[in-house]
This record gives C-alpha cells, sequence and structure tokens, in this order.
C-alpha cells in the first residue's frame, strides 16, 4: 500500500508571515517561507483524508486541487488546528455527513464552538453535516487503514498523533512518554514539530526535535510546525542531520 503524504500548512498558530511583522523571515521571497497553518493530506487507494483543518483550510483545499475527501482527524482543540471546520461545506453537499476522528473532549469543544453545525434541533439550513467518531488510545481503522494513535504532551494538554502503516505525524508536541515512544519504533517517516530555536514551553524547539528523532531512529524526519523564529529555510536546512528535514507547504512525499 502506497501512501501520499502533502503538507498542507506547515506553520505554527500565526502562519507566516505574522500579520504586520517586520521579521526578516516573514519578508522572505523564497515560498518556502510562506506557511499556512499545519495539516497534511494523507491519500492512499482512492482515499483522502486531512489531518487538522485549521483557518486556512479553504485555501489550502483550493491550492492543492483537492475536490473531494473521505474525513478529517483531529489532533486537538486549538483554533490553528479547527477552526476551519464550517469549509467542509461543499465536501458535505457531495459526501453527505463528513466523518471526523476526535478525543470525546475535542468534539465536545468543537460542538461548543460550532453549535450551528452540532446542533441537530437548530441547524443552520447552509451548515455542513459532520458524522462524529470518538477515539481513545487505541488503534482504530479508516477505510483499510490502521491508524494508531499516539498520545503526547502539549504543555499539560494532552493530545494525540497519529501512525499509519510506517508514517508517523506528530505535532504540537513538547513530551512523550517512554511507553508511546514505543509506538514509533521502525518508522520510514516521522513528522514532528520544531517551532524555534528557542526552548518553548509547549512545543519542541529545533534541538529538541533532532535529538528526538535521534532517539526513534526514524529512515526519514521532516520538521514542521515552524515559526519564523526558526528562521530561514534555506540557512536552516543547511545544519540538520542527515535524513531530516524541513516540510514546506506543497511538499510531496511517497512511502
Amino acid at each position: 500500500m502506497q501512501i501520499k503524504i502533502t503538507f498542507l500548512g506547515t506553520g505554527t498558530s500565526q502562519g507566516i508571515p505574522v500579520i504586520g511583522s517586520t521579521h526578516p523571515v516573514c519578508l522572505s521571497t523564497d515560498k518556502r517561507d510562506k506557511r499556512l497553518r499545519v495539516s497534511i493530506l494523507v491519500e492512499w487507494e482512492g482515499f483522502t483524508y486531512v489531518v487538522d483543518c485549521g483557518p486556512d483550510f479553504r485555501y489550502q483545499m483550493l491550492r492543492a486541487n483537492v475536490t473531494k475527501i473521505n474525513g478529517v482527524l483531529f489532533t486537538h482543540i486549538h483554533a490553528d488546528h479547527t477552526a476551519g471546520l464550517d469549509d467542509l461545506r461543499p465536501f458535505s453537499a457531495k459526501l453527505g455527513a463528513v466523518p471526523i476522528y476526535a478525543k470525546k473532549e475535542v468534539l465536545n469543544n468543537l460542538a461548543q464552538r460550532f453549535n450551528y453545525i452540532f446542533n441537530d434541533e437548530n441547524k443552520y439550513i447552509g451548515a455542513p453535516s459532520v458524522q462524529q467518531n470518538e477515539i481513545k488510545n487505541e488503534p482504530f481503522f479508516i477505510e483499510n487503514l490502521k491508524m494508531i494513535p499516539v498520545e503526547v504532551l502539549h504543555g499539560d494538554l494532552k493530545i494525540f498523533g497519529y501512525r499509519f502503516n510506517n508514517i508517523a505525524y506528530l505535532t504540537d508536541v513538547k513530551a512523550i512518554s517512554d511507553e508511546e515512544k514505543l509506538k514509533l519504533l521502525n518508522l520510514d517517516i516521522l513528522i514532528i514539530n520544531a517551532l524555534r530555536i528557542q526552548t518553548h514551553p509547549t512545543h519542541l524547539n529545533l534541538e529538541e526535535a533532532i535529538a528526538l528523532s535521534q532517539e526513534l531512529k526514524p529512515k526519514r524526519t521532516y520538521l514542521t510546525h515552524i515559526s519564523n523564529r526558526l528562521g530561514f529555510h534555506a540557512e536552516v536546512e543547511k545544519t540538520l542531520p542527515e535524513n531530516v528535514f524541513l516540510a514546506y507547504d506543497g511538499l510531496v512525499v511517497k512511502v
């Protein structure tokens, strides 16, 4: 089974450029330094799923020429990962209720914030329809693909990353228990956040992300959820160890 990963967005919560910023990376003309909010597209055997749909979701779908999806997996509640939920409208019009997969706390949070979508008794006529699927820290299937949730800490918040086949997608990570690390052995591809050079209370910085990669020993590591404070793409990539790469918007990898 070949899996295709498209990086729809590789930026942190404000994206790059940050609104009104004169930081040099925000002024860069290198297209790899233009980063929408973090998300990936996962495609295999005719199926298409998105992991997280943040505030750039609509444009990401247009930019990647995505005309249909089969569902959305969520990592956690924060707006840069969930705020695009309403833009499921055109997919819902084609598919009907779009399956969404998330922890109970995430589904409850979405139901509060998007009451007009989830309230069947008072549902707004133009709202998308979603099919809620609660997931726990145990394997489940989407279509014929086995998904293994990986619980990580985003500061004090417990969130999910996902392993599917020999690919793992982990964003907004600060710490991972030894038990959960066992789920991340023998990877072909590890996708992990690397926010900036300086340490951060809720995200791995570059040094920490590289150290985790070297501990887990995947064949390839792609760094994502990047802020302007990490530096210019072209310059940072020159400093990385062998088989560690900076992801960028539009990058496609196949396994």
